[in-house]
């Protein structure tokens, strides 16, 4: 498995962050993980930059539907308008207790979310999502 993801997890519920960074860590498949309790804080972490001016550009986003201030939905009309440096090559994997079949329709009618999964994300589920985007890679 490919070890060196940069993950950013995107979620206000800090139990289900600290099962995914245990679950990611398990795995080994990570550079890097970093934390966003709402979409603006995962906004304002995508268009920041580090010492040499390169943005983060995670390969793997984990976000989730229903959150304060920005939710997942108002992320993605953000992250819309961001710039393709901003962006990177990103998988968008939309994670929510959300029962609601409108989440779902609206979900895969984004062409930003990849998957959509139902939390928890096992540790088998996540290996699973990693290993089908970035085995064959």
């Amino acid at each position: 498995m490919k070890a060196d993801l940069k993950v950013l997890l995107v979620d206000d519920d800090k139990a289900t962050n600290l099962y995914n960074q245990y679950n990611l860590k398990k795995l080994g498949c990570c550079k890097s993980i970093d934390v966003a309790l709402n979409g603006q804080e995962a906004i304002e972490f995508l268009t920041s930059k580090d010492e040499e001016g390169n943005h983060p550009q995670p390969h793997l986003i984990f976000l989730d539907i229903n959150m304060p201030l920005v939710d997942g939905w108002e992320f993605l009309e953000l992250y819309d308008q961001l710039s393709e440096e901003q962006k990177g090559d990103v998988i968008v994997v939309m994670l929510t207790t959300s029962v609601n079949q409108d989440d779902f329709k609206k979900a895969e009618a984004n062409p930003h979310i990849k998957d959509f999964k139902s939390k928890p994300l096992t540790i088998d589920k996540m290996q699973e999502l990693i290993e089908s985007y970035w085995e064959s890679k």
